[in-house]
């Protein structure tokens, strides 16, 4: 006889909450965010994808900005700044804001500073450098087992996945 607690109800229980996966990438000496932001970028546009960059410093933004436009296998990363006319229609956007009018599923976090609704997101790359460590420890033990978390380290210039 046959289990009353199908999987197609275990699915349909999993799909109400999907698992938010949550990627801690520790910058270092020689592994500051523009590398890894622009490899991110690439690869989610290689997919199809699309993402929110999210920081409070608006210089910060600026500089993704410049290096969004040179970072590409053509010189260039398709991206927008916040507030403009065509924010649905980035496939990167640039933001101060964790909303994402560009339908974006994953989220970079590129200050350091956690923000609770990352959990909203598919997908978070959360990039902190060694004053953030202690926060980032924080975040990781507050996802829990609620969410997939990686996290990588920078060892001669190649990511390693440490946990």
């Amino acid at each position: 006889m046959a289990c009353a607690c199908s999987t197609s109800s275990w699915r349909a229980s999993r799909a109400r909450r999907p698992q938010v996966r949550v990627d801690f990438y520790q910058l270092g000496s020689g592994a500051g965010p523009d590398s890894v932001i622009a490899r991110i970028a690439t690869r989610l546009l290689d997919e199809n994808e699309r993402l929110l960059v999210v920081a409070d410093d608006e210089a910060l933004l600026a500089r993704l900005d410049r290096l969004l436009w040179e970072a590409g296998r053509t010189s260039f990363l398709p991206h927008g700044i916040a507030g403009g006319a065509d924010d649905a229609r980035q496939p990167i956007l640039l933001s101060t804001g964790i909303d994402a009018p560009n339908g974006a599923r994953h989220l970079l976090i590129a200050d350091g500073v956690w923000r609770e609704a990352a959990q909203h997101f598919e997908r978070t790359f959360f990039l902190f450098d060694e004053a953030g460590r202690q926060p980032a420890r924080a975040a990781w033990k507050a996802l829990g087992s609620e969410s997939e978390r990686h996290y990588w380290a920078n060892e001669d210039g190649k990511w390693v996945e440490k946990g």
